[in-house]
């Protein structure tokens, strides 16, 4: 359940619930993901800008803070740096396109990863349920052939070369990487990658694969083969 902005403080020893702090100006949004997370029976707290999001941050001791980079008043790198400043809490940034400049910096500050923005329940879940039950927050790396992925690090290596990607094909490799040597379709990339349900964007998906291949020097196709009419699929390399 969203919590009110005055709520008391809570005492993070008692409770039973894993709870989440999201501090974001899309009031909409934040009620959305509360509502789809209470059914995971996770607590979610919202907050519509940088100060209140502080002040909750303070008295609800949240096991996670979930901050947009479009957060208002006080900004996404402030915040994270104040709350650096006590607290040792995961926060994580909330990104959509065209924020790759404000992960690099939030990344920096000390967020402790960057996801995708509008919020995806799969994503967030066990990240607020593995800092609820103390369990060790271990960086994730992906690896497949000579492809790295950090994905707290927003970070792609190959061969041990650093590759900057734009934040959409991150998250697209990162959903191939996650599904190596299984075929997945457009619908399923469209859904979990762009957050959406239109199925008549495959040349979008098109676009962002070529791009993503010649990034990643696959010029032949061998890593990211085209399964013709149904998608995609990651192939680890034999």
């Amino acid at each position: 359940m969203i919590q009110p902005q005055t709520a008391p403080e809570v005492d993070g020893d008692t409770r039973t619930a894993p709870m989440l702090l999201v501090a974001d100006p899309d009031t909409a949004l934040v009620h959305d993901l509360a509502s789809a997370l209470e059914r995971e029976g996770v607590d979610v707290a919202g907050a519509a800008d940088g100060a209140q999001g502080l002040i909750q941050a303070g008295a609800l001791q949240p096991d996670v803070v979930l901050v947009s980079a479009t957060l208002p008043v006080i900004g996404p790198v402030e915040f994270i740096r104040a709350v650096r400043l006590s607290r040792s809490m995961p926060v994580l940034l909330g990104v959509g396109e065209g924020h790759a400049e404000e992960a690099v910096q939030a990344l920096a500050a000390g967020a402790t990863a960057c996801v995708a923005r509008p919020y995806r329940v799969p994503e967030l879940l066990p990240m607020v349920q593995a800092a609820f039950t103390g369990e060790a927050s271990a960086r994730k790396v992906l690896a497949v052939g000579s492809v790295q992925l950090d994905v707290q690090a927003y970070q792609v290596r190959v061969a041990g070369r650093a590759v900057h990607l734009p934040l959409r094909e991150f998250e697209l490799l990162h959903y191939l990487m996650r599904n190596a040597d299984r075929t997945v379709t457009r619908e399923q990339i469209m859904r979990h990658v762009w957050n959406s349900a239109d199925t008549t964007s495959t040349n979008t998906i098109a676009v962002h694969v070529k791009r993503l291949r010649a990034r990643l020097g696959d010029t032949d196709d061998r890593l990211i083969q085209t399964v013709r009419g149904v998608g995609y699929r990651l192939v680890t390399p034999t």
